[in-house]
């Protein structure tokens, strides 16, 4: 805003917008504020947002980046608030009129409804943020967030806020699975459809505004500062060590590689949740997540989230004062980026066609959890390791986009239902009425979770593409692509001989060219999960381009193996396992 000396800014005691006010906003401000939705050229925008503008400029907040007003500048634009904002001709101008009673509309469209609701300022603003509200596409994608956010009165920032009814019929169209309008039907893959009204809203950690940042950090140093011991037990769960030792050690609660690590997870994200808000002041906070197919935020890098130290030994090599250990941000994102990245993995299970499935049974949970497993191990040693991963602070990010992840397969799959679930399966499911140990919450009561929601989903490429399998039923038909991809299966490695974590990796002409993590305990002869299912396969989605013609190789490897002991582990002390090569088939 213009710059002005407070000597020669002078006090008006009866300015107009003509006379005076209009001076106050130069091109740059106007730009500057134009973009979050508030026009600052326009007589009716500045009088209609007069008392927000009036509130930042006293406090210094505005104009955004410049000199603060003089103190006569804040004074005049007061006298002009006082006088009913003249116009310039003496007379005030007539009072605005009154608001026209916004109706709800039961079963609104995009196009006569929805979008217009967002005015050019606000258009403008979002697009900033890489939210495009001028789009079908854009506005559908962020559907839920943007009703969070306009239901609290967040959204439009700076601007006049939604009425109820307005609000009201916004939530109608998400729950009419967004219509278009004409009749079209809403095209491609959709928001969470079935969060409650006051269901948590878990946001992207890169949107995080720099209040909910602060909030953040006070809830992680709250539980990080609580006594680890409970007077009344072993281990106060409610503090940071007391919740990461549920999935780790020293209590090894292990659900990994089985039917219900997602749904156990899903409860396990929501409980270090309802920890973090039991810090004062952080009541309604909710966990962000990090969208692994992004580089990792530069806040996992500030304290209190670059490290934990362990106030009490948990275990042989993780003693008292043991501190969590990362790789670097760009050492992070080259392992992600390994073949198969992790993103590719991500892609393959996101589809709604895919089944649940089991782990090395294909559908959605072969790919996920190989893609967890390989995410886990391209954080560092500390992740990289069952027993104490969860006490890197990262985990917890890490983690709640695994349950998103969850989530968006949920909704491309329609089975947010029990009813739509079972349709997934490969099995009866006598899995689902069990108890999630150590909660007493089951796997049928956390499908739905409508009280959990995502400010956006990932939608797969594309939803409902055929599955890619190395096998089909004979009484189906099916398509060998002229590029489709390779599978290599390293089958059947006895992971009890086995310490911990390890990684088999793919060698051409003796160079490694792909790699595979497999995430366990480090004694998992000990671990009834992990015994449930000894002999495992880890298989390598590849292009042919990259395998054809060479000589192919693999080797296994501890990712921290213990003192004393050898990386590389011998086939033969591993169960000699075997090696599968086929095509993979698109079903039609």
């Amino acid at each position: 805003m213009t710059d002005l000396a407070a000597g020669d800014d002078p006090l008006v005691a009866a300015p107009t917008w003509n006379g005076t006010i209009k001076g106050f906003f130069d091109s740059g401000d106007i730009a500057c504020m134009s973009a979050q939705g508030l026009d600052l050229s326009s007589y009716e925008s500045v009088r209609d947002s007069a008392k927000p503008i009036y509130d930042e400029v006293k406090s210094g907040n505005m104009p955004a980046g410049g000199p603060p007003w003089s103190a006569n500048r804040v004074e005049t634009f007061a006298n002009w608030m006082s006088d009913g904002f003249p116009l310039g001709s003496g007379e005030p101008p007539p009072p605005p009129p009154p608001p026209v009673a916004e109706p709800v509309v039961e079963h609104p469209n995009w196009t006569d409804d929805i979008s217009k609701f967002f005015s050019s300022g606000e258009i403008g603003c979002m697009g900033r943020q890489g939210i495009d509200l001028s789009s079908y596409d854009g506005v559908r994608s962020h559907a839920t967030d943007i009703y969070l956010q306009t239901k609290t009165g967040n959204m439009p920032y700076k601007g006049t806020k939604w009425t109820a009814n307005r609000v009201r019929t916004f939530f109608n169209w998400i729950q009419d699975r967004f219509p278009v309008g004409g009749g079209a039907p809403a095209p491609g893959p959709a928001p969470d459809p079935s969060p409650t009204p006051d269901a948590r809203l878990r946001k992207n950690v890169d949107c995080l505004l720099p209040d909910e940042i602060e909030i953040l950090k006070k809830a992680f140093r709250g539980i990080m500062a609580l006594d680890p011991a409970d007077p009344n037990g072993p281990i106060n769960l409610n503090s940071y060590f007391g919740q990461a030792a549920i999935h780790g050690l020293p209590l090894a609660y292990c659900m990994h590689h089985v039917d219900t690590y997602n749904p156990w997870h899903r409860v396990y994200v929501t409980r270090f949740e309802d920890s973090l808000r039991a810090i004062e002041g952080c009541e309604k906070l909710t966990l962000p997540y990090w969208d692994i197919k992004a580089p990792v935020p530069a806040l996992m890098y500030e304290e209190p989230f670059a490290a934990y130290r362990l106030p009490r030994a948990v275990g042989p090599g993780f003693p008292q004062g043991y501190v969590t250990q990362r790789n670097d941000a760009a050492t992070i994102w080259t392992e992600l980026n390994q073949a198969p990245s992790v993103a590719s993995s991500i892609d393959e299970a996101m589809p709604g066609a895919n089944s649940y499935g089991g782990f090395n049974h294909g559908g959605y949970q072969d790919p996920i959890m190989a893609a967890h497993d390989d995410g886990h191990g391209s954080c560092g040693q500390t992740m990289g390791q069952q027993d104490v991963a969860a006490f890197d602070p990262i985990f917890w990010f890490f983690h709640c986009n695994w349950e998103r992840l969850f989530r968006s397969w949920q909704v491309n799959a329609e089975a947010t239902t029990v009813e739509g679930f079972k349709t997934k399966l490969a099995d009866e499911g006598e899995w689902l009425a069990m108890a999630l140990d150590p909660y007493a919450d089951t796997t049928e009561q956390v499908i739905a979770y409508g009280e959990v929601t995502y400010q956006e989903l990932d939608p797969g490429k594309p939803i409902m593409r055929p599955n890619k399998a190395g096998h089909v039923d004979a009484a189906s038909t099916f398509r060998i692509e002229p590029a489709s991809p390779v599978s290599i299966r390293v089958k059947d490695i006895d992971r009890m001989n086995i310490s911990g974590t390890f990684i088999v990796r793919l060698l051409a002409d003796g160079e490694p060219i792909a790699r595979r993590t497999f995430f366990q305990p480090g004694s998992p002869r000990t671990c009834d999960t992990c015994r449930k299912k000894e002999l495992i396969s880890l298989d390598f989605h590849l292009p042919q381009e990259m395998v054809q013609g060479r000589e192919l190789s693999v080797a296994i490897e501890l990712l921290a193996p213990p003192e004393g002991q050898e990386a590389v582990l011998a086939p033969s002390s591993v169960g000699n396992p075997t090696i599968n090569v086929r095509l993979l088939l698109n079903e039609v």
